[in-house]
């Protein structure tokens, strides 16, 4: 089975090992993070040293890991020549990170050694934007965001980072028609209070940030049957 969740943004991280594991999912099935485990929430350092250890659960790169990447400078060793370095541009790619959430993030990071911290950096320079899985005849894109600026003759090499990264496709927007794009990084309710906490389905696209960023709990959803899991223990076929 291939289940897949996103934009978990620190969200307790022993709160979601539970609800993961009511879900069903063992050693036997695969678990796909469409991005953003950090930032906002305390333990999103939690989520990433976690995703290093696991074999069968894959993380797909999102806007926040892009931003907190974009600052690896903080692995530098702090001496005259770092400090000197750090000029303006390195202040304002700095600033853009934390205002976005990214102090809960980078408090939870000094609060680790260096090595680690430094494996945490390695281990996102090496996280893919979009991967393409299968199940049966059914194919399926994962990315962090969609695909802005689509076009169905498009190869998926083609799209840039700001693509997948930073898009925010319209309810109307259409994808692949025989390929379902599961994405997320805009909360549902952004479409209508209707989506609140839930995921929201089209005919060529689902969108599974259920708007754990804005404090609600986190959905999943398992490929295989289209069936959601929401934290309260109920699940719908959709």
């Amino acid at each position: 089975m291939i289940y897949v969740t996103s934009d978990l943004h620190g969200y307790c991280f022993e709160k979601f090992l539970d609800f993961l594991k009511d879900t069903g999912f063992s050693d036997k099935d695969y678990l796909y993070i469409l991005g953003d485990v950090i930032d906002r929430g305390k333990d999103g350092i939690k989520y990433l040293k976690w995703l290093m250890l696991q074999s069968n659960v894959f993380f797909i790169m999102g806007n926040h890991e892009a931003m907190m990447l974009s600052c690896d400078f903080l692995c530098n060793e702090i001496t005259e020549e770092s400090i000197n370095d750090f000029d303006e541009k390195k202040v304002s790619i700095y600033t853009t990170w934390l205002s976005s959430g990214g102090q809960a993030t980078v408090n939870a990071l000094a609060k680790e050694d260096k090595d680690t911290v430094c494996d945490i950096f390695d281990f996102l320079r090496e996280t893919p934007l979009y991967e393409i899985v299968s199940i049966g005849e059914k194919d399926f894109i994962l990315t962090h965001s969609g695909l802005g600026s689509f076009r169905e003759d498009k190869k998926l090499r083609e799209y840039t980072p700001t693509d997948l990264l930073w898009s925010r496709p319209s309810l109307n927007r259409k994808y692949f028609e025989n390929i379902t794009t599961v994405f997320g990084h805009t909360p549902t309710f952004c479409y209508g209070e209707q989506y609140r906490g839930k995921p929201l389905f089209t005919d060529t696209w689902i969108n599974i940030d259920a708007g754990a960023a804005a404090g609600i709990d986190p959905v999943i959803l398992r490929l295989d049957d289209m069936k959601v899991f929401y934290m309260s223990g109920s699940a719908n076929t959709d």
